[in-house]
């Protein structure tokens, strides 16, 4: 009999915990910038969604890339076009957003504006004072982001800050320049400096910093939309074809459903839809 109790015991703790065991876990790592967005969409899905869990890292685009390609992390999150080196048939791109790249300084900089070629000068080491771009006479101190950012990847190939070593391309931005971990350390470093120059995501420019215009045009959403604004990027969820399971899949549907897409344009991104 006490076997028995034992047990029924037994079996009731076990029916207990396994709906919460079977609650599906959906990985999304990579971008920095692509974070914030995920998650968003994150929270938001799992709350008509209660048996899955969407965790969401963000060590950056390349490492998304490398995720998703793996199999490390169900999606992949990149703020930059892949490489040419990195496309592969298997691997799926869905462009979940766009976004602006903001030039951002201290708001303590009376400067309004640049031109790209000035913003190129600035990061190839070239201009190194603000009074030869129409400031005062402070030196710049350039900020940029690391090398597994997607950002700098977007940021070097629209400015033109790449160069070629033999048959390689390399980074041309100048080794002095300060290098920031993620798209919150730079604008950090950009409101706490007031000679600092950066580039974060549109969508996260707030009362911190201020945002540059870029040959006379202002970056916002409206000018990023209609193709003004040049300093643009898409964002990227990144899977293998034919690996999704039916919940990862719907959670990509869901992305860009309607729904999603509004949250898109409140957070200050550019929906695709």
């Amino acid at each position: 009999m006490k076997k028995t109790v034992i047990g029924a015991i037994a079996l009731l703790g076990t029916l207990t915990v396994t709906p919460a065991l079977a609650k599906e876990t959906i990985s999304a790592v990579g971008s920095s910038s692509v974070t914030p967005l995920m998650e968003v969409f994150s929270e938001t899905y799992m709350k008509t969604n209660p048996d899955v869990f969407i965790e969401v890292q963000g060590p950056g685009s390349s490492a998304g890339v490398k995720a998703a390609k793996n199999g490390s992390a169900d999606l992949g999150m990149s703020s930059r076009n892949l490489k040419e080196s990195e496309k592969e048939p298997a691997l799926k791109e869905l462009t979940v957003a766009l976004d602006g790249i903001a030039v951002v300084v201290n708001p303590k900089n009376d400067l309004q504006g640049l031109t790209a070629e000035q913003v190129t000068a600035i990061y190839k080491g070239e201009v190194t004072n603000w009074k030869d771009v129409g400031g005062a006479d402070k030196p710049i101190v350039a900020i940029t982001r690391d090398t597994a950012s997607g950002t700098r990847g977007a940021f070097e190939d629209i400015m033109k800050l790449k160069r070629k070593i033999g048959d390689k391309k390399v980074s041309a931005i100048s080794q002095r320049a300060q290098v920031a971990n993620g798209n919150g350390a730079l604008k950090t470093m950009v409101a706490s400096n007031p000679y600092a120059i950066g580039y974060i995501s549109l969508g996260t420019v707030d009362g911190s910093v201020n945002a540059l215009a870029i040959n006379g045009t202002e970056a916002t959403v409206e000018n990023v939309k209609n193709n003004s604004y040049q300093v643009a990027r898409p964002f990227l969820v990144l899977y293998k074809d034919g690996k999704p399971s039916a919940e990862t899949q719907k959670f990509l549907d869901w992305m860009l459903s309607d729904d999603a897409q509004t949250l898109v344009d409140q957070k200050g991104y550019i929906s695709v839809n």
